[in-house]
């Protein structure tokens, strides 16, 4: 069996098998019709064995009554039935907006609207759904004052508010309409002066953060990657002199790649440092990051790099085999969970081309266990070893810094 779907446009239709689900539902219908006609039958052939239509009459209605209901309850139980199916098919399940804490303006983005000319022969869907993450269900209140705002108004300075939900995995969120805050954006300089000049403080919303200016943020230690990384006068010798035999050269990276690497992605966090050597390089490096602690989107765009404003718990918003190298560090180990460092590592090896490099840099292992995990998981990817080294730094603590190169896989 199959079904017609009529493309609007050019003047065709095309045929289309019936998928298993949808032969599922077919069954269910015929199940409730067949169903339906046995209870109308012996209805019916119970009145007809009657002796005495004026004795009976009373108990006859009375159970043609019964029967009727029971058909009823069947009926209503299969169109459940198929309305879930349908929700299964569909790949969507939505926050229900009906209960009484969440604002107007959620529900009005929440709203499903029915497609005007019914299935979509390609998607199958029949609805338009708004995108939100599915764990927003299990911060409805969050999310609910993430949403009350003023229509057409500026929005409520509560990005951090945003970014809490994120963290949560409510993501994506959802979409606003209201205007974000705007800051004075001065003394911004021309590229490529931007990459290593200073960023000024009215350039950044300090809302939400304990620091209000960048000579507070230069002595802190933010993560393992980000010691004072917003003193641009000591970020300049990072990637082009040696500190360790951990530390790899830019230079003695792209080399191996042939001169073949024109996009990247750093997930490793920090400044903005390595987008700025590799655009000096004439490579384009899109940085992943979020504001804990630290205005990082902004004084990444400040230096003219491209910020990505994501948690590493969502997939990435790229097709396959896209970049010519990835780069990441020890936050790369996401909370220390194996289970989720595979998955990352499986969306990263997606977005990686054929023959593409990843970078590990510093990554640290807190103990030998944790080596041997990430070394097991390296060689199960088949990737090739083009640089490989173990060292201990001051601290006394293990790093392990490689360049792979991904192979092609048929």
């Amino acid at each position: 069996m199959g079904s017609v779907s009529l493309k609007i446009g050019d003047g065709t239709a095309r045929f289309r098998r019936t998928s298993i689900c949808s032969s599922a539902v077919n069954l269910l219908m015929l199940f409730s019709v067949v169903t339906t006609n046995l209870f109308a039958l012996y209805a019916f052939s119970s009145h007809s064995q009657a002796n005495s239509p004026l004795l009976h009459s009373s108990n006859n209605i009375s159970l043609v009554s019964q029967h009727l209901s029971l058909i009823l309850r069947e009926i209503d139980s299969s169109q459940r039935k198929l309305a879930q199916m349908e929700k299964q098919m569909l790949g969507y399940e939505s926050i229900d907006i009906s209960r009484p804490n969440i604002v107007p303006e959620l529900k009005l983005f929440l709203q499903r609207h029915q497609l005007p000319l019914g299935k979509d022969s390609r998607t199958g869907i029949t609805e338009m759904v708004s995108s939100v993450g599915h764990s927003c269900e299990k911060s409805t209140d969050l999310l609910s004052q993430y949403m009350s705002y003023k229509v057409f108004d500026r929005c409520p300075d509560d990005w951090s508010l945003g970014q809490k939900l994120i963290l949560r995995a409510c993501e994506p969120l959802p979409r606003r309409r209201c205007l974000a805050k705007t800051v004075q954006k001065q003394d911004l300089s021309k590229s490529p002066d931007s990459l290593w000049r200073s960023v000024s403080n009215k350039s950044v919303n300090w809302s939400g953060l304990g620091c209000k200016s960048f000579d507070c943020l230069k002595g802190k230690k933010l993560s393992k990657e980000c010691v004072g990384c917003f003193d641009l006068g000591n970020e300049k010798d990072r990637f082009v002199k040696v500190k360790g035999k951990n530390d790899f050269l830019i230079d003695d990276v792209l080399g191996l790649g042939s001169g073949k690497i024109r996009i990247g992605f750093d997930i490793s966090g920090g400044s903005g440092t390595f987008a700025a050597r590799m655009a000096e390089k004439n490579v384009t490096v899109i940085t992943n990051t979020l504001n804990n602690g630290a205005p990082f989107s902004e004084f990444i765009a400040a230096r003219g790099l491209f910020p990505l404003f994501l948690s590493l718990d969502h997939r990435f918003p790229f097709l396959d085999n896209v970049f010519d190298l990835i780069h990441a560090s020890s936050g790369l180990d996401v909370e220390g969970k194996a289970e989720k460092l595979e998955f990352l590592m499986f969306d990263l090896d997606r977005v990686l081309k054929p023959r593409g490099l990843f970078w590990l840099d510093n990554f640290y292992c807190a103990n030998d266990e944790k080596k041997k995990e990430l070394t097991r998981m390296i060689e199960r990817f088949g990737y090739k070893k083009l640089k490989w080294v173990i060292g201990e730094k001051a601290d006394a603590q293990v790093y392990l810094s490689a360049v792979l190169q991904k192979p092609v896989r048929a």
